[in-house]
């Protein structure tokens, strides 16, 4: 195919070019309307591009062919046999996939260190989760994939499961062996959904962790925001094989999906692809020896720690994304959480995630010799300044078994139960009927149904009062919870 070709850019540019005035949405009428104070931040050009589809580029049911042409490209860009753009975040787009491989009432297999918006999938579309515990690292204290012997062992306990959805790599840049899994699932006749919101650009260079549609998943879904050039909400689905009905896929997105999609994000995507397929590999090349030589350089830094090859050859990963720079900082002294903030007020450094043992940095093809220099520099004056902070109450970490909760009602049935609401010490043996995640990364500690513990309690209460944020509890201090009531 002719990569060459961006047909929803292309006919974005016509349409600016015609001068058309739309007599619909969007109602400021591509920046007409907008005040001029909102175009000075964000550039009057967002609202000139700012196009509904319908009577202005395309649809996909009065479709003159552009966004079809452009998730063809894509998908021939990244070997699929089908891609659909998603406006809504790969959020939605995983929700999206589960429910186009099981109803309500119907088992999924699920990576148990899967985000709140997987737990949020299982919610609304009443599908009865089959956990897989990740892989524990009790050392780091962090969560792994799970290998394919584990994901083996559940389908042979539940024979009935209509899938798997791993998560990989995870938000620690830790990889499963996606193709292993895969095998085993196809060994059951049951699709791989794969949500590698980080991996969008893994297909575009041989140094990334194998890419899903290369290890045999069926369906993966991908967030070209959070690692490539398209603009936030920018979601794909990759489709091969036939255990995963393309059809059934469109119609479960069109009953989530927004019916006013962004123009903004199809124009994004579709110009990100041509830039991958014709630049890609020399633009990862260059960040991926930036992160090689970040990497090598933080660990010369004194009490800092960066994850790298190690974890492969502990056997704990399959493989893992070398432009995520994951450090642990606990030699400092203090928090992942309290370095974060400490970059951020004094460097004006925002790093991409933290919590009570490390901190990661994102590495992509938009860094530069500067931006290298400002993290390195910066990452050195916390080393030099640390000893300096204020130290906050311990976060008292659960042993890895702890968090395997008791699951004791399907969390549907728990999340719309009649609710009480207890004091932290009287909830110990209560069932949950609230997500409770500490963000980042948003994994729900306890999800509802599961039976809530001491030591789950004791770390959720402790890392408040470290400073996590519980953002999704009704009471984010964890003084009191939600339970079912009886």
């Amino acid at each position: 195919m002719d990569h060459a070709q961006v047909p929803v850019l292309e006919a974005l540019r016509d349409f600016r070019s015609r001068g058309d005035i739309a007599y619909g949405p969007p109602g400021h009428k591509q920046g007409r309307g907008a005040d001029p104070r909102v175009a000075e931040i964000v550039g009057l050009d967002v609202f000139r591009s700012d196009v509904l589809s319908l009577n202005g580029l395309d649809d996909r049911r009065q479709s003159q062919g552009v966004l079809s042409r452009a998730q063809d490209l894509m998908a021939d860009a990244v070997g699929a046999d089908q891609a659909f753009f998603s406006t809504c975040g790969s959020s939605l787009s995983v929700k999206t996939a589960m429910l186009s491989v099981a109803g309500p009432g119907e088992k999924l297999l699920i990576s148990r260190n899967a985000h709140k918006s997987v737990i949020a999938a299982v919610i609304v579309g009443g599908v009865e989760p089959i956990w897989v515990h990740p892989k524990f690292d009790t050392e780091r204290h962090i969560a792994h994939p799970p290998e394919p012997d584990d994901v083996r062992r559940r389908l042979r306990e539940h024979p009935d499961a209509k899938g798997m959805l791993l998560i990989t790599p995870t938000d620690w840049g830790t990889c499963a062996d996606i193709r292993g899994v895969a095998r085993v699932c196809h060994e059951h006749d049951v699709p791989l959904i794969v949500d590698e919101a980080w991996g969008a650009v893994f297909p575009f260079h041989p140094g990334l962790p194998p890419w899903g549609m290369d290890a045999e998943a069926d369906l993966v879904v991908t967030s070209v925001h959070k690692t490539g050039s398209a603009i936030e909400q920018s979601s794909v689905f990759h489709v091969q094989y036939d255990r995963v009905s393309a059809e059934v896929l469109k119609q479960r997105e069109d009953l989530l999906g927004t019916t006013s999609a962004s123009s903004l994000v199809y124009a994004t995507l579709d110009g990100w692809r041509r830039q991958m397929v014709e630049q890609g590999h020399d633009l990862l090349d260059t960040a991926l020896h930036r992160a090689e030589r970040i990497r090598t350089t933080v660990g010369e830094l004194p009490a800092l720690r960066p994850m790298g090859g190690e974890i492969v050859e502990e056997g704990l990963a399959a493989s893992y994304d070398p432009l995520k720079i994951v450090i642990d900082v606990r030699d400092l002294g203090i928090s992942g959480m309290q370095a974060a903030e400490w970059l951020r007020k004094n460097r004006q450094v925002d790093v991409g995630g933290s919590d009570t043992c490390r901190l990661s940095a994102s590495i992509t093809y938009a860094d530069d010799d500067e931006t290298e220099k400002t993290l390195l520099d910066a990452l050195r004056a916390l080393t030099e300044e640390a000893d300096s902070l204020e130290r906050q109450p311990p976060v008292r970490l659960p042993e890895p078994s702890a968090l395997e909760l008791e699951q004791a009602m399907s969390p549907r049935k728990a999340f719309f139960a009649e609710v009480d609401h207890v004091p932290a010490e009287q909830a110990t043996g209560r069932i949950a009927a609230e997500m409770i995640s500490p963000y980042p990364p948003g994994v729900p500690v306890i999800a509802p149904g599961e039976v809530i513990t001491d030591e789950v309690l004791d770390y959720l209460r402790s890392g408040f009062e470290h400073g996590v944020l519980i953002p999704d509890a009704a009471d984010p201090s964890v003084r009191t919870l939600r339970v079912v009531r009886g």
